[in-house]
């Protein structure tokens, strides 16, 4: 948990939700079923500027750390325990410097029931972004030239906490999830309390997830080369 997500939104919805300065200018199409390793839009503030600068870009789903060799393995650190990010030497620095917040519009959870996993689609009541607290970090491709701008990959990973309530029984986690007033905590790089920001962002996410909704949806969703609305649609409407 998480493994797949979903982001309808566009760019210009998530601009004035999350008071956005800048939106880069490769972002990708909306997704139904995000995978990892697949390109998502991400907030972050860049602390090159004073005040920092607030920016929506395409990075990679899967923790590329900037020491890493390569990108392979990234796919295995598409989530992080938000419990465990301060003790974990590869996710400490990007969470002392290197927040980001991962807008979608839900996210998939497979529920065991016997034999079977039960896909089920969890999204807010309305059409406002689900936040996720996550880190990011940026990676130097050492096989391509200071002149080529796909040099750097910019990567990140989603925070998890215990799931609870009715999520709880799909799932023992659930993203850590933000509402959109403690976004600015959480992305300031400049505050100095990490710990004290995330046992927040820890405590508060119960909150969010209280007012979060589910439904079963079709099996199809577990073909990652599926992509389309009807991946959400009630399992009895599919």
């Amino acid at each position: 948990m998480c493994g797949r997500f979903v982001v309808a939104n566009v760019a210009s919805e998530l601009v004035g939700v999350l008071r956005v300065d800048v939106v880069g200018d490769d972002l990708p199409a909306p997704s139904y079923n995000v995978a990892p390793t697949n390109q998502v839009g991400i907030v972050l503030d860049s602390a090159k500027t004073e005040p920092p600068t607030r920016r929506l870009e395409s990075a990679r789903w899967g923790f590329v750390p900037s020491w890493a060799k390569d990108l392979s393995g990234g796919a295995r650190a598409i989530n992080a325990r938000a419990e465990e990010a301060e003790h974990k030497p590869m996710f400490r620095d990007a969470l002392i410097k290197r927040r980001a917040v991962v807008p979608a519009s839900g996210y998939y959870e497979w529920k065991r029931e016997g034999e079977r996993k039960i896909p089920h689609f969890i999204h807010p009541e309305g059409d406002e972004p689900m936040l996720f607290a996550g880190l990011y970090s940026w990676w130097r491709n050492p096989a391509l030239g200071d002149d080529d701008p796909a040099r750097w990959v910019l990567s990140f990973t989603i925070l998890t906490r215990d799931a609870i309530g009715r999520l709880g029984s799909i799932h023992d986690r659930m993203p850590l999830f933000l509402d959109a007033d403690f976004a600015d905590a959480w992305l300031d790089p400049t505050v100095e309390n990490v710990g004290d920001v995330l046992d927040a962002a820890i405590d508060a996410a119960p909150d969010v997830a209280g007012t979060l909704e589910d439904h079963v949806v079709g099996t199809e969703v577990g073909n990652v080369r599926n992509d389309s609305p009807s991946l959400i649609e009630p399992a009895d409407a599919a």
